[in-house]
């Protein structure tokens, strides 16, 4: 059986994370800049393999330049030696309602498990096919190296351990 490729189409997709700030609320961020791809078996989005996600860490937008720029930092992402955030994995079904792989950030590669939810497989007016994804889940930032610790005067922990990850992604079939 012929296999068939497909790439995230980054228009209609999107990666976001959230963090605890002060314990107290929540931070939002994203990548703006990401690219991906993967095989089927067959034409129809079904069973996918060879999946890889890399997101340009340059790219990172909270909403707010100063914290963006220290996030860019060597107390985080170090992004001039370590410019990607990269996930692989070697087989999904939409059947499955988890995908796992391999995760690196800076220099750390793990193992991670994320929820993931399929959206279906549907042409658009264009005559492209697409297939959508909702994949989540939840990482420790110092697990990869962003061991970056502050308290406050008062002994509060400024930022939270506990990573939430959401991917919003559509797959274009390459033709």
């Amino acid at each position: 059986m012929a296999s068939t490729k497909w790439n995230i189409d980054p228009t209609h997709s999107e990666v976001t994370f959230k963090v605890k700030h002060l314990m107290i609320s929540t931070v939002t961020g994203k990548f703006k800049v990401f690219e991906g791809a993967a095989e089927s078996e067959g034409e129809e989005f079904k069973k996918v393999n060879d999946i890889e996600f890399k997101a340009d860490v340059k790219s990172i937008d909270t909403s707010n330049d100063q914290r963006d720029e220290h996030l860019r930092s060597g107390d985080f992402f170090e992004v001039e030696n370590h410019p990607y955030l990269v996930f692989k994995a070697d087989s999904f079904n939409v059947n499955d309602d988890t995908v796992e792989g391999q995760l690196t950030i800076k220099d750390v590669t793990k193992t991670v498990s994320f929820d993931v939810e399929y959206g279906g497989e549907v042409v658009d007016p264009y005559g492209q096919t697409k297939a959508g994804l909702t994949v989540s889940g939840k990482i420790s930032r110092k697990e990869f190296g962003l061991t970056y610790h502050a308290v406050t005067e008062a002994g509060n922990v400024v930022l939270g351990d506990q990573i939430k990850i959401n991917v919003e992604v559509q797959f274009v079939k390459v033709a």
